[in-house]
């Protein structure tokens, strides 16, 4: 998301930067969640309504009837005359004020990484997957889905390692990974992973397609207790990969019989 607007909105703004995953609608209730838990709430009743426009595209109603605006690159989602423009973050436990404060915030520049890296190397779940304790904001804030994704995938770290089973210098490369990221985004439009891909996703959101260091086929599965989506490379992603972690190569991400023939007809899986 590149631009967020919504003149009457109760609760958290959120941010240019992060990454719409998710859109549920219950009825004429619309739900809308970001990748650090964010989500916003509109009840359209018999009033609102959700418009999408090409960038530069004459809106069919005047600007006065905005509800709320959401602009990503080329696209822009208008809400017009909903009566209810709300947002709140998911339930989480972890964010409880009796089960820890919220960790350094890695987009500050003058964060103590060494403090991230020793909140990483003592957490107190040693069989907790690395995947898991990415999102755990107690250990290092700002951290969402795609960077846990990116960070990942950077390091060349299997999203199930145990994080008793880190070293330091497993952690030090974390740390700093993400936190370079994150500032990084601080003054980008788009996403930033790392620099051999650019300012692009080296995974996030590009299940079934090639991956740009090994060739590999990029697999996704829900991972946590919200069940985000985890992209990750099989291929590369092998330090500290657990065994049971390993699936068969003939067992297909996704069951049916046209996305197995696509995967099928990739060229790196033939």
């Amino acid at each position: 998301m590149v631009r967020f607007d919504a003149p009457r909105l109760v609760g958290p703004t959120p941010q240019a930067g992060r990454m719409l995953e998710r859109i549920e609608s219950h009825g004429k209730h619309v739900e809308m969640v970001w990748d650090d838990n964010v989500v916003l709430h509109t009840h359209l009743r018999m009033t609102g309504s959700w418009h999408i426009y090409r960038q530069g595209e004459q809106w069919h109603r005047p600007y006065q009837q905005v509800a709320v605006a959401i602009e990503v690159d080329g696209w822009v989602a208008v809400c017009f005359n909903a009566p209810t423009v709300e947002t709140y973050r998911l339930p989480d436990k972890r964010r409880h004020p009796g089960m820890g404060r919220l960790g350094p915030d890695l987009c500050q520049p003058g964060t103590d990484l060494g403090e991230v890296v020793n909140l990483l190397l003592s957490y107190r779940d040693g069989a907790a997957q690395i995947g898991e304790v990415l999102l755990d904001q107690r250990v290092m804030s700002g951290v969402g889905n795609v960077h846990r994704c990116e960070v990942l995938w950077a390091q060349e770290l299997s999203p199930f390692a145990r994080v008793d089973a880190l070293s330091e210098h497993d952690a030090v490369g974390i740390v700093n990974t993400a936190a370079t990221m994150l500032r990084a985004n601080l003054v980008r439009s788009n996403r930033y992973a790392v620099a051999s891909v650019g300012s692009g996703v080296a995974v996030y959101g590009r299940n079934g397609q090639q991956c740009h260091r090994c060739g590999e086929t990029i697999n996704s599965q829900p991972l946590g207790q919200h069940g985000r989506i985890l992209y990750w490379c099989r291929g590369c992603q092998n330090h500290l990969s657990p065994p049971q972690a390993a699936r068969s190569d003939d067992t297909p991400m996704d069951p049916h019989p046209a996305a197995q023939l696509y995967l099928a007809s990739l060229p790196w899986n033939r």
